[in-house]
């Protein structure tokens, strides 16, 4: 039987019964990788580490689009 977990992005609830990694949430979400800060459990995650880590029970997750302009 498969567990759910439920998880925060930027606030909002989420729900998965597969194992995803952080690197799965940007993709899903079709964030731009370059343009991004990714914020894990209340520490800032480095990029080389985003396909590593699962997500969990209860993991908090921010991400913050850097937008340029003039």
């Amino acid at each position: 039987m498969k567990e759910t977990k439920t998880f925060f992005l930027n606030g909002e609830e989420y729900f998965s019964d597969k194992i995803i990694n952080l690197l799965d949430i940007i993709t899903y979400f079709n964030y731009n990788s370059s343009l991004l800060v990714l914020e894990y459990n209340n520490f800032i995650c480095p990029k080389k580490d985003w396909d590593t880590i699962s997500i969990t029970d209860k993991d908090n997750i921010e991400i913050v689009t850097i937008v340029g302009g003039g």
